[in-house]
């Protein structure tokens, strides 16, 4: 499954290409890119981290690249009483050329930690825990600009929560609301599917819960100075039935420039779901701070 959605991801970017293709040479467009290219910047943003404003302002007549992407790497080591450490890394991938824009998000943390095998007595630094997502997320930007249309993949496989792993498929329409020197807003919303796949306890059998939602995503951006940028990302994926589980995420972001091309991120993130196992807590919350490379 796994691996499944990574190649449907790709695909979906290939796919993206060779249509924009198509509609470039329909169309005769001299140049796939062009200063208009920046406003159809969407919520997906969060998912790449990439901000190209100030240097197409700087050389409007340089062609952008039609893939760009970043790297990210952060961890957290302890020693003395009890040794652990947390490792968060992943990439974003990003391709634009006139109508489309598509995103490919993958992030990874890992726990490790000191374990005891019983039987032995020894101890072994071993992972306890980890977790995988994926998001792909493909817009087609409509006449006048701020308006688009897009298709949104997402996938998580967790050993912290109450599940194996969830997945969602949603479609929709979205707005580039507001925008200013400093700041914009994006929002989009449309209909989808999500997929869970529950744990199995000791005296709970895992079963899968699959439901319509209704999927509404968010993003704020402001510049607070020449080198640091605060992102604000909200998402909802409201199950249309009640007793089935709905799922909330909100990210804040603060990227701090320190070279061209390398970038000090640090992250606060909040999940929530409505429908747990039985102890285990709705609400979780993860704090990160990781360098990132652009290129």
């Amino acid at each position: 499954m796994f691996r499944c959605f990574i190649f449907t991801a790709f695909i979906l970017l290939s796919a993206t290409a060779y249509a924009q293709t198509n509609d470039s040479q329909n169309n005769n467009q001299d140049s796939p890119i062009n200063d208009e290219s920046e406003s159809i910047a969407t919520i997906s943003d969060i998912l790449s981290g990439l901000e190209k404003t100030q240097q197409t302002q700087k050389s409007p007549s340089k062609i952008a690249p039609l893939f760009t992407g970043s790297a990210e790497l952060g961890f957290l080591y302890k020693t003395g009483n009890t040794n652990s450490g947390d490792i968060k890394t992943g990439f974003d991938l990003r391709f634009e050329q006139g109508n489309w824009l598509s995103l490919l998000n993958v992030d990874l943390l890992i726990k490790k930690a000191d374990v005891k095998n019983n039987e032995t007595g020894e101890t072994h630094f071993k992972t306890t825990d980890q977790k995988w997502t994926i998001t792909s997320q493909t817009n087609y930007k409509l006449v006048g600009d701020k308006n688009y249309i897009y298709g949104n993949i997402w996938y998580e496989e967790s050993e912290f929560n109450s599940f194996v792993n969830q997945s969602s498929i949603s479609t929709g329409w979205g707005r580039h609301w507001y925008k200013s020197e400093k700041s914009s807003l994006w929002a989009d919303i449309g209909p989808g599917y999500k997929r869970d796949l529950f744990k199995r306890t000791q005296t709970i059998e895992g079963k899968t819960e699959e439901s319509w939602i209704i999927q509404a995503q968010a993003l704020y951006l402001s510049k607070l100075g020449e080198h640091v940028e605060f992102k604000q990302y909200f998402s909802a994926k409201q199950s249309l039935s009640t007793d089935d589980n709905s799922t909330y995420k909100a990210e804040s972001t603060i990227t701090t420039k320190l070279i061209s091309t390398l970038q000090l991120k640090f992250t606060f993130t909040v999940d929530y779901n409505t429908e747990v196992k039985i102890g285990k807590e709705n609400l979780d919350t993860q704090t990160a701070v990781a360098l990132v490379y652009s290129f």
